[in-house]
C-alpha cells in the first residue's frame, strides 16, 4: 500500500508540470494580455475592455517605449518565458500564487473571500445529494418495475433534462418575487441587516438564501446519484450469494442491510473523498450570477476574461492537486470499505 501511495504521489508532478506548462503556454499566445490592457487604457483606446488587435496597436503606438517597458517589469514580462515559467512553478511549490493584476490583492486571500459562496453551494448540495439518493436509490433497486419504480425516474429525469440556471430562473420568478409569490429573497447570502440578527436569526437568515440556488444546482446531480445507488443495489439483489441468505431463513431487510448493502455501497462510497473535497471548491458562474452570488465561478470567469493570469494559473495549479490527491483518496477508500481489493498484488 505505501508503495502505491508513493508511486501515485511521485507521478503528480509530472502530471501537474505537463498541465502547467501547456496552460502557461498558450497564455503567451491569448492577446490582449494585462500589459496590453494597461497600455490600451492609458492611451485612450479600449477604456471599455475592448481588446482586440486594432485597439491594441493604436494603444502601443502611443505609449512612450520607456513606459512600456515599466509596464513590462511591473508585470514581469521584462523576462523570457521560461525564466517567468520557472519562477511561477518554484513560488508555487510553497502557495505563493502572487497579486491579482484586476483584483490588486494577494491570490490566496481573493480565493478564502469568495469561499463562504463555494462551499455555501458545494457542502449543501453534496449532503442533499447524498442523503437523498442513497435511502431513494436503495427503494427503487427494491420495488424495481413498480409503479413507485417508473414514477421517481420520470421526476429525476425531467429534474435532468433541465438545465440548473434554467431552473433557477424559473424559482425566482415563481417564488422570488417575481409574477407570483414572494417566499424567498433574490440575492446574497445574507440579508442588509445580517449583523445585527441574533445567533438563531442569522442561522435561519442564511438557511433561507440558500434554499433557491442550492435547490438550482442539486436537482441535476439527483438523477446521477440516485440512477447508481438503484442499479448498484439491484445488481447485488440478484446475485447467488443474496438466494442463499434467503434459503437460511433471513428476512429480507436482514439481507439488504447485513449482505447485500456493503457491497453495493461500495461505488457510492469511493466517490465520497473526492465530492466531498470538492464540494468546497466548486462554484457555478450562472448560478452565480442568477442569485447574485460572488463565489469561485464568477472569479474564474472574471479572471479569464481580465487576462488575470495569477489568478488564472494559481487557481489552475491548486485545483490540479486538489484533484489528483482526491482521485488517490477515492482509490485508497476502495480498499478500506472492501478488504479483497489490494494494489499490492499489482505490482
Amino acid at each position: 500500500m505505501l508503495a502505491y501511495i508513493v508511486k501515485r504521489l511521485l507521478l503528480m508532478i509530472p502530471t501537474v508540470f505537463g498541465i502547467m506548462l501547456l496552460t502557461f503556454t498558450i497564455t503567451q499566445f491569448v492577446p490582449g494580455g494585462p500589459v496590453e490592457r494597461m497600455v490600451a487604457q492609458m492611451s485612450g483606446y479600449g477604456a471599455g475592455g475592448e481588446t482586440g488587435g486594432g485597439a491594441l496597436y493604436q494603444g502601443k503606438r502611443g505609449l512612450d517605449p520607456e513606459r512600456l517597458e515599466q509596464l513590462n517589469r511591473l508585470y514581469g514580462f521584462d523576462q523570457p518565458a521560461m525564466t517567468r515559467f520557472f519562477r511561477m512553478m518554484r513560488s508555487y511549490l510553497v502557495f505563493d500564487f502572487g497579486q491579482s493584476y484586476y483584483h490588486h490583492q494577494s491570490v490566496v486571500q481573493l480565493v478564502i473571500s469568495k469561499m463562504p459562496v463555494s462551499m455555501s453551494l458545494g457542502l449543501w448540495s453534496f449532503v442533499i445529494v447524498y442523503a437523498t439518493c442513497i435511502p431513494l436509490g436503495i427503494a427503487k433497486a427494491v420495488r424495481a418495475g413498480s409503479t413507485f419504480d417508473v414514477a421517481t425516474t420520470t421526476v429525476l429525469l425531467i429534474g435532468y433534462a433541465i438545465p440548473g440556471f434554467v431552473l433557477g430562473i424559473v424559482l425566482l420568478v415563481l417564488f422570488g418575487g417575481g409574477s407570483f409569490w414572494s417566499f424567498f429573497p433574490l440575492r446574497g447570502l445574507t440579508s442588509d441587516n445580517w449583523a445585527g440578527m441574533t445567533l438563531c436569526h442569522k442561522v435561519l437568515d442564511y438557511l433561507w438564501h440558500m434554499v433557491l440556488p442550492v435547490l438550482s444546482s442539486t436537482v441535476g446531480s439527483l438523477a446521477l446519484m440516485t440512477l447508481l445507488t438503484k442499479n448498484s443495489f439491484l445488481e447485488d439483489i440478484r446475485k447467488q450469494y443474496v438466494i442463499t441468505a434467503r434459503a437460511k431463513g433471513l428476512s429480507d431487510h436482514q439481507v439488504l442491510y447485513g449482505h447485500v448493502f456493503r457491497n453495493a455501497i461500495i461505488p457510492i462510497i469511493t466517490g465520497f473523498p473526492g465530492s466531498f473535497i470538492t464540494a468546497f471548491f466548486t462554484g457555478s458562474l450562472l448560478i452565480e450570477t442568477i442569485f447574485s452570488l460572488d463565489g469561485m465561478g464568477l472569479l474564474a470567469y472574471q479572471s479569464v476574461v481580465n487576462r488575470d493570469y495569477p489568478v488564472v494559473l494559481g487557481t489552475l495549479y491548486f485545483f490540479t492537486l486538489l484533484g489528483l490527491v482526491s482521485r488517490l483518496l477515492s482509490d485508497l477508500s476502495y480498499v478500506l470499505v472492501d478488504p479483497r481489493i489490494s494494489f499490492e498484488s499489482q505490482g
